[in-house]
């Protein structure tokens, strides 16, 4: 059984009034998308910026609405669950942001971003919620000493890993990493995708992974899934996909990028 599962799933935008009054169309962002992600792989979510890759990753997670279709998480229908539901269920999916130097609130020292989760969503007091934020601080290659500085401190990578950890903090069972290594230099990314890697095994993981990067998504997923103008226009076996890709839109992107070294 699948552990997330979207079914014709379509997220569209209003372009906005048109000249005689009304609406002047839509752009259809994610369009009758259906695809499942089993419980312990990562599929690999790659295209063009542009494509919808980042809208679908919100959709799973029901952080943006979608127009139409139906999104479930272990059996349970998040576009139909309550905002009481929805809370409770945030406890197992999260999402590593693009962009490190964004997603950490810059006037809250990384103890206090790491701990906000747990102070949400589990009863600790200050002594258990700080050995779990030094944990996870140390889970992700950082030390305690982290903890009392506050994220400008911090290179790009080491934010991310700030990132990272913040996500691992209910002990998630799937994460949407969407683009998490884009904005970091390459041998900075290689670490971070490295790092991903080895903790889905620690932490069991399930990951959506979304890239622009074909050779980044092939080294770490156990599936593909290639975008193209919101559809799915092909999913498979990473190697089988990478070797013999039937898709037109598929074959250009193997060609465009060089491979990863590793």
């Amino acid at each position: 059984m699948a552990l997330v599962e979207a079914r014709e799933v379509s997220k569209t935008y209003p372009l906005g009034e048109s000249m005689f009054g009304g609406a002047a169309g839509e752009v259809r962002a994610v369009d009758a998308v259906s695809l499942d992600i089993h419980e312990g792989e990562t599929l690999g979510l790659v295209g063009e910026s542009g494509s919808g890759k980042s809208t679908l990753g919100r959709l799973m997670l029901r952080l943006i609405e979608p127009t139409s279709g139906t999104i479930s998480f272990a059996g349970r229908n998040l576009t139909a669950a309550s905002a009481g539901e929805m809370r409770r269920l945030r406890r197992d999916m999260q999402i590593i942001f693009q962009d490190p130097f964004g997603s950490l609130d810059p006037r809250m020292r990384v103890e206090d971003a790491i701990a906000e989760p747990l102070i949400i969503h589990e009863k600790l007091d200050k002594a258990a919620r700080r050995r779990r934020v030094r944990e996870l601080l140390g889970a992700v290659g950082l030390d305690e000493s982290a903890m009392r500085r506050f994220p400008h401190e911090f290179s790009g990578g080491q934010r991310q890993r700030i990132g990272i950890a913040r996500a691992l903090a209910l002990r998630p069972k799937f994460i949407v990493a969407d683009e998490p290594v884009s904005a970091l230099d390459v041998s900075v990314g290689a670490q971070i995708v490295n790092l991903l890697a080895r903790l889905q095994r620690e932490f069991r993981l399930t990951y959506l992974f979304i890239s622009h990067s074909m050779p980044v998504v092939r080294y770490l997923a156990t599936r593909i899934a290639v975008m193209y103008r919101g559809k799915i226009v092909e999913i498979g076996a990473t190697e089988q996909l990478t070797e013999r890709p039937s898709h037109s839109y598929t074959r250009s992107l193997l060609e465009a990028t060089p491979e990863i070294t590793t």
